[in-house]
């Protein structure tokens, strides 16, 4: 197959589509391009997803169930196991996880392994798409050597190309649709190939010059945010320190200024799988060069000690409420990572349960919408109902993630004490003395 007949199936829609890795960034992709009349084979080493796809069951809350099952029925969309099928297909993209590792360092194993597994069944005229977050050259100097241990080669023979996911679990306004693309190519047609099939799906695609490019993008988008997270988070702590300060008012204030200033939230950690990673893989790929990232490591700190904090915060509360924590009941209102959704990825939530259990906490349950049940120090937890009697037996109410399906006014009238990490209680009027509020302890 040529380039030119490989654009050509591109515009005509008689391309083929892989996803390699069916999680919260491969799936909604997938259905995407399914959904555009396009043949997709989404691919996952997870039999347990492949299957629910092939039944068209859904398992991530941001693609439509309905959606789903009828690509499926229709034939346009399907899963499988076997990276032997890759010969079939026109177009890869590789959505797999890159998680780092317990010192903090990158961990691209995932990407490594789906393009060895691609490599082994690459042919001429295909068009790869990395789609992982990672650190600047992993297209290059990573995966473009892994394809090219072929013997085919980058534009002659395969194009290959980077293109950041931005999904924003839980966002109804923006989504795999209609939030605009970076395309990076590692050659020139690489780039104009990739934007074409991207067009496919996305209502505006961005070229820039290089992979390196699109991935530095990907990053500072990213680290922007860690850094001016930890800008408010830290502020909110001197504002509990000054004991007559909310900091919760002062960002409402300041965001009044309709130029040089954005809002952002202090809360009791990051989670999810992009701020919390992404700052420690720059500052990794900095030191190949001599460079220490001292500033952008600095905030990724800072908000990892949010979880710290706020333990300390929910023991001095206790302790002026005259309730020791070591036989205190208590009750976490959210333990997905943030409003709405049902994704525990570094949830600072849990990693606050798991501090207090270290600190002798004995009874410690949770309730939310999203999470039927989870892993807290090896063992299961589940899911309690949020009746009147179950808040108010609680000693402590920690709001962790403020849902939108909690009736926060009901919980305070029935709560002994309450920890707000989000500000939910921001208009709540009566019981405000048994309220203590992150950066507003008085």
């Amino acid at each position: 197959m040529t380039q030119m007949s490989l654009e050509q199936k591109i515009r005509d829609k008689s391309a083929k589509i892989g996803i390699v890795g069916l999680g919260y960034v491969g799936l909604p992709l997938a259905v995407e391009f399914a959904d555009k009349g396009i043949y997709t084979l989404g691919i996952d080493i997870d039999m347990a997803k492949v299957e629910s796809i092939n039944r068209g069951a859904n398992y991530i809350q941001d693609v439509d169930s309905g959606r789903l099952e009828k690509l499926v029925k229709n034939g346009v969309l399907e899963g499988t196991t076997r990276y032997g099928r890759v010969g079939e297909l026109d177009i890869i993209f590789i959505c797999v996880p890159t998680p780092f590792t317990p010192n903090k360092e990158p961990d691209i194993t995932y990407i490594e392994e789906a393009s060895k597994n691609i490599a082994e069944h690459l042919r001429k005229g295909q068009l790869i798409i990395l789609k992982s977050t990672t650190f600047p050259e992993t297209t290059e100097r990573v995966v473009q050597p892994i394809l090219e241990a072929t013997g085919l080669k980058v534009e002659s023979d395969f194009n290959l190309a980077f293109s950041p996911e931005r999904i924003d679990p839980g966002r109804e306004d923006f989504t795999t649709g209609n939030t605009p693309v970076i395309v990076g190519g590692v050659t020139e047609r690489c780039t104009q190939l990739a934007v074409l099939v991207c067009e496919q799906i996305i209502e505006k695609v961005v070229p820039v010059s290089s992979p390196r490019t699109a991935e530095m993008a990907k990053l500072l988008e990213n680290i922007f945010r860690s850094v001016n997270i930890a800008l408010v988070n830290e502020l909110a702590q001197l504002c509990d320190r000054m004991g007559n300060v909310d900091v919760w008012e002062v960002v409402q204030a300041a965001a009044t200024k309709p130029f040089g200033f954005m809002p952002f939230f202090p809360g009791p950690g990051i989670g999810g799988h992009c701020i919390l990673v992404d700052p420690y893989y720059l500052s990794w790929k900095a030191k190949e060069y001599d460079f220490h990232s001292d500033f952008i490591e600095l905030a990724a700190r800072t908000n990892e000690n949010m979880p710290f904090y706020v333990m300390d915060l929910i023991i001095r509360s206790l302790s002026e409420n005259g309730a020791p924590m070591n036989s205190a009941k208590l009750l976490f209102l959210g333990i997905s990572f943030k409003k709405d959704v049902d994704d525990v990825r570094n949830s600072p939530a849990l990693k606050i349960m798991e501090l207090l259990l270290q600190r002798g906490a004995q009874n410690l349950s949770y309730n939310d919408p999203y999470v039927p049940s989870v892993q807290v120090n090896g063992s299961t937890l589940e899911s309690q109902e949020l009746k009147d009697a179950t808040v108010r037996d609680a000693d402590c109410i920690i709001i962790t993630t403020d849902h939108s399906d909690y009736d926060v006014d009901k919980i305070v009238k029935n709560a002994k004490l309450i920890v707000d990490t989000r500000n939910a209680t921001k208009s709540v009027h009566h019981g405000r003395k048994k309220i203590v509020r992150l950066g507003s302890y008085k």
